[in-house]
């Protein structure tokens, strides 16, 4: 009974705003330039205007775009909805049309699926049911009686929380034995041998070693040093450090920057008025305090809840952490090796993992007169689609549905049958069969069972990095002199 009064009392606790408020405003900027990429790359008709079929995650089948360039209107409110959760105005409706709005975009189309896009709208999700607008923020001051300098401690804890699982997880997924043999890595950084500096040092295995080895330390040890105001600091400058160059290394996106705002939630709520005051007192103004040293605990008296919120908010973070934590583990339900057969890789956090290449011809075949067709992929999707299906089996098969119902519908011929020549390389292996050519995939249906007609890998991991590596310094130097 102690424990529990205590547990609810810490959950419960008044602490400062400013974090969560920093959070908000930083999700919200981010995701009005991520909107804003999209408009200049021209993302919006390329990946959902222009294709004529967009692959589906399981059970989505029925999400289909807006008609038109109305897909362009849809990002204009996103980008719209973005910049508002920045402000803190109509903060609780700007979150949730922004939730449903980018997982509308999300759902579109699977060869787009990124982590840290799924990571967008966990955030987006807790973001809906957190005060982060009662202070420093246009809600606040339209409507002073929310106004408010404290949240509760939990509404800080959950966010700490969710990127404790991520940042674990994604050192978690790295101890596998390609990861431990420097694979993709070795072969990702040859490829960027003319990186200014720090080029060379991409050749050799030891760095590479060392990079490989020392993300899985970092996140495995990192990740929860970031709780101990101790060693946060440190912790937070390797992320930092690590992130930037991942950036520029490796061109990921937002993620760099999306993850090191989610770490600015493990400092004390009020890190940002330690951080004015450090400032001012360089300056030589007022103020002055010790950086990042402030207790996070309040004076200020707990008054609880009613214990029916009280018991809403426990059950809301236990199922949320719980299917957090369980969901990434999915993948040992499933037999063979995750980056080859794709089963239980998406929202896992497996990142950086696989380097997929390969080739899957597709033959179509009339039962009644055993005539056969070869379909090209680039028929009926945009290059990056046809790219990206061809080393994902769940994608390889709605394509040959796709196909299936083309050749009906088009040639009047019912029943064909669609079988593939697949052909993969994973992480630098000889290239293996991946899909049974023998298998008709127009009778198989997506499921979340195991899918029997995904062959097993049997080549193992073989080394040989001069090899590569010469080649890659061949590709770099041809690509030079073009």
């Amino acid at each position: 009974m102690l424990f529990d009064q205590r547990f609810r009392k810490g959950l419960f606790q008044p602490v400062d705003a400013s974090s969560l408020v920093v959070f908000r405003i930083g999700f919200g900027l981010v995701m009005l330039w991520e909107v804003i990429r999209y408009w200049r790359h021209d993302w919006i008709r390329e990946y959902y205007i222009e294709p004529v079929f967009q692959f589906k995650y399981y059970g989505f089948a029925w999400v289909q775009p807006w008609p038109g360039d109305w897909m362009y209107a849809h990002f204009a409110v996103l980008g719209i909805c973005a910049f508002f959760i920045a402000l803190g105005l109509f903060y609780r409706i700007s979150t949730i049309l922004f939730l449903l709005g980018f997982s509308y975009v999300f759902l579109l189309e699977q060869a787009n699926y990124l982590n840290h896009l799924y990571l967008v709208i966990v955030c987006a999700a807790l973001l809906c049911v957190l005060p982060a607008n009662r202070y420093f923020s246009l809600d606040a001051k339209l409507r002073p009686y929310i106004a408010a300098d404290t949240v509760p401690a939990w509404s800080v804890w959950i966010l700490r929380a969710q990127f404790e699982i991520v940042l674990l997880y994604a050192g978690i997924v790295k101890l596998n034995g390609d990861w431990l043999q420097l694979e993709p890595l070795s072969m990702w950084l040859a490829k960027r041998a003319d990186f200014p500096v720090l080029g060379p040092l991409f050749m050799q295995d030891w760095s590479v070693a060392v990079a490989a080895y020392g993300v899985i330390l970092l996140h495995l040890l990192g990740a929860p040093l970031l709780l101990y105001r101790r060693t946060r600091l440190y912790v937070f400058f390797a992320y930092a450090a690590f992130h930037t160059l991942n950036h520029f290394v490796f061109s990921i996106g937002i993620f760099p920057w999306f993850t090191l705002l989610g770490s600015l939630m493990f400092f004390d709520p009020d890190w940002p008025k330690q951080l004015k005051s450090r400032v001012l007192g360089w300056l030589g103004r007022s103020e002055s305090s010790a950086m990042l040293s402030v207790p996070e605990k309040t004076t200020t008296p707990v008054s609880l809840p009613p214990p029916v919120q009280q018991r809403a908010v426990i059950g809301f973070a236990m199922v949320w952490l719980g299917v957090q934590i369980l969901l990434p583990l999915r993948h040992v339900l499933y037999p063979g090796n995750v980056s080859w057969t794709e089963e239980g890789h998406k929202y896992a956090w497996q990142m950086k993992l696989r380097d997929k290449k390969g080739e899957t011809r597709f033959f179509v075949t009339d039962p009644a007169t055993g005539r056969q067709w070869e379909a090209d992929p680039l028929d009926y999707l945009s290059p990056r689609q046809a790219r990206k299906m061809q080393v994902r089996p769940d994608m390889i098969l709605q394509f040959a549905h796709l196909l299936a119902q083309r050749w009906e519908q088009r040639w009047k011929i019912p029943g064909v049958e669609v079988r593939v020549d697949s052909w993969v390389s994973l992480n630098g292996r000889e290239r293996a069969q991946m899909i049974d050519p023998n298998v008709d995939l127009a009778k198989r249906q997506m499921s979340l069972l195991p899918a029997d007609w995904i062959l097993p890998l049997r080549i193992p991991l073989n080394r040989r990095p001069e090899n590569y590596r010469a080649r890659y310094r061949d590709l770099v130097q041809a690509e030079t002199n073009e």
